[in-house]
């Protein structure tokens, strides 16, 4: 039960002059990381922000904190129930020291990586931390659970918080409560701790005075090189976003073209990465006549460019140009997550001013109806939008980590915490991973398109309820009538599953509702050839309850994109030969990828 799963290092074993010179390095490299940290601010170029950050936390926890506090008997008996557990662990502990069998009072979830080292159940000291947290940590959560007078978006911020500090107090987090880590220094003679202080201080660097984790080798990657590679041309561009036009590889093409709009949030090459993931190779590759935005990377001389600019700039430019070049006056349309929202309010504005130019519309992981919009809500109210605006204003934009920052928190098991541990703690490293490059290669946001945003969709949710107006014209999703497939992903963060159905009751059109496997990028970048996770079909969803309609659905093992393509055809199958890039009416510009996806944050 005690023995470990390879002899135990010690002090003893320790070169201490090494050890010595190691120490001296990482105190080295740390000035270089806190000079790195101060200087922006200390040049007024980061105001402070974290007190405003912790005393919203604050504030969402007392409120907890009240619930339990108000009534004494509820009070003790919440801190009985923490202690008898507490008991109960040292009890096991005894027994074990003992030399007695004893099951654990917690044990971890196996899917947590966090705990995955033997020595983390076979070492009695390293059990007992590990207990001692998940106990603690289910206690907590128990707070908000059980707290029954909590509105509910002070609910799901509480809930996050509290999730947020639990994953931040893991012991593994931390090389004396970390087997692993502990193993780590004593074989490397502290060089781990030097090395990771070098990495910590190179990214605070990279982020201009905040830290911008590493979470792939930057040096494998250049797009244009081993990333987007996709063959085409910027066939137009203005000072939103460049076009780019896929050069056709078949005898015959789609007659209707196909344009997509990525997220701006993002850059569009999450649908290029490589030829074996590439979505949009394969659309080529099937006989489409594919288009693609690229979105500028937007620096404060975009300050004012909104919601409407990025729709008249955007997909409508987009679509004047496809008319142009094929001759076709509709389209098949995609939007992938904020570009499927903007997609959507394309669509309405098209009906309301009665332009009958889109053949089809997709939606990949997008929401048009905010209600069960995630996590992400609990970045927005009234107060957090107004401080959001403020900064903005000093700036003109986002500034391309703060959204990436919180994207990453989403999910920060995954995404925050083991490159801490990796970068700092181990002083390796990351494993060079495109999907990871792409999601560090953050773009900025200009103020008044965020503004818009946040405010209209997220914080008031007027899309849906046909309040939103563009360019003083009223949008009504009713009156969209071209036929929809709207795709989930299960495991979505960002745009929750349940969302997504809900979204499929506001068109006044058919509706195809497909849910995929895995999350918000894979569940999307899934290529057939891959064979990974399966996708599910049924019945148009009439509300949000999305596990009943997934009872209900018929499950389909592998990727959905041949049921997409199958659905595109149905709608129109007729052929004709291969369009040029740019064709008669437009020049081409550059290759593509082009140069705006270059700019970088």
């Amino acid at each position: 039960m005690n023995q470990v799963p390879s002899e135990p290092l010690k002090v003893g074993d320790v070169d201490i002059e090494t050890f010595s010179r190691n120490v001296a390095r990482m105190v080295e490299e740390g000035g270089k990381a806190l000079a790195a940290y101060l200087k922006p601010r200390e040049d007024g170029e980061i105001k402070p922000a974290l007190a405003d950050e912790l005393t919203g936390v604050v504030k969402t926890l007392g409120q907890v904190a009240d619930y339990w506090l108000s009534d004494p008997n509820r009070a003790v008996e919440l801190q009985t129930s923490l202690g008898r557990a507490y008991l109960d662990l040292w009890a096991s502990t005894m027994k074990r020291m003992t030399g007695e069998p004893a099951e654990p009072v917690v044990k971890a979830d196996p899917r947590d990586k966090r705990f995955a080292d033997p020595e983390w159940s076979s070492n009695q000291f390293y059990d007992f931390l590990k207990q001692t947290y998940l106990l603690s940590v289910d206690w907590a959560t128990k707070l908000v659970d059980e707290a029954e007078t909590l509105d509910p978006h002070t609910r799901q911020k509480a809930e996050f918080y509290v999730r947020q500090i639990a994953n931040a107090m893991s012991p593994s987090n931390f090389v004396l409560t970390n087997p692993e880590l502990m193993r780590e220094t004593l074989t490397s003679n502290g060089e781990n701790l030097a090395r990771g202080m070098h990495n910590l201080a190179a990214d605070i660097k990279a982020g201009h005075g905040e830290l911008k984790i590493t979470q792939s080798d930057p040096s494998k990657f250049a797009v244009g090189k081993n990333l987007a590679l996709t063959p085409g041309k910027v066939v137009f561009q203005n000072d939103l976003m460049q076009l780019i036009q896929y050069t056709p590889t078949t005898e015959t093409v789609l007659k209707t073209p196909l344009l997509i709009v990525p997220p701006w949030i993002n850059k569009f090459y999450i649908l290029d990465l490589n030829p074996e993931k590439s979505y949009i190779k394969w659309c080529v590759d099937q006989g489409l006549t594919v288009f693609v935005i690229s979105w500028v990377n937007p620096d404060e001389h975009l300050a004012q460019k909104g919601f409407a600019e990025y729709m008249r700039e955007g997909p409508m430019a987009a679509l004047d140009t496809v008319a142009a070049i094929t001759g076709e006056q509709t389209a098949h349309m995609i939007g992938y997550c904020v570009g499927g929202t903007l997609l959507a309010v394309t669509l309405a504005y098209l009906a309301a001013t009665r332009q009958n130019r889109v053949a089809s519309a997709t939606f990949f992981a997008a929401q048009v109806d905010f209600r069960h919009a995630g996590d992400l809500q609990v970045f927005v109210d009234e107060e957090q939008i107004s401080a959001l605006e403020q900064q903005m204003n000093e700036r003109g934009y986002l500034a391309g980590t703060k959204m990436a920052n919180a994207f990453n928190m989403l999910r920060s098991n995954d995404l925050i915490w083991p490159y801490v541990i990796n970068n700092y703690l181990k002083g390796k490293t990351p494993f060079p991973f495109d999907l990871l490059y792409w999601n560090s290669d953050a773009t900025r946001m200009p103020a008044a398109n965020h503004s818009f945003y946040l405010r209209n969709c997220y914080l008031n949710n007027l899309l849906s309820a046909g309040k939103m107006t563009i360019d003083s014209v009223a949008l009504d999703l009713k009156k969209v009538k071209a036929p929809i497939y709207n795709l989930a992903t299960r495991e979505d963060h960002i745009a929750p599953a349940k969302s997504v159905a809900l979204g499929c009751t506001f068109f006044g059109g058919p509706v195809k509702f497909v849910v995929s496997g895995s999350g918000h990028i894979a569940g999307v970048v899934n290529p057939p050839a891959k064979q990974k996770y399966q996708y599910w079909t049924g019945d148009t969803p009439k509300n949000a309850d999305i596990d009943s309609w997934m009872a209900k659905a018929k499950e389909h093992p592998g990727s959905w994109w041949p049921d997409w393509i199958d659905w595109i055809k149905s709608l129109s199958a007729e052929t004709v030969p291969p369009r040029k890039p740019g064709g008669d009416a437009f020049k081409p510009i550059e290759d593509a990828p082009g140069s705006y996806v270059r700019v970088t944050s």
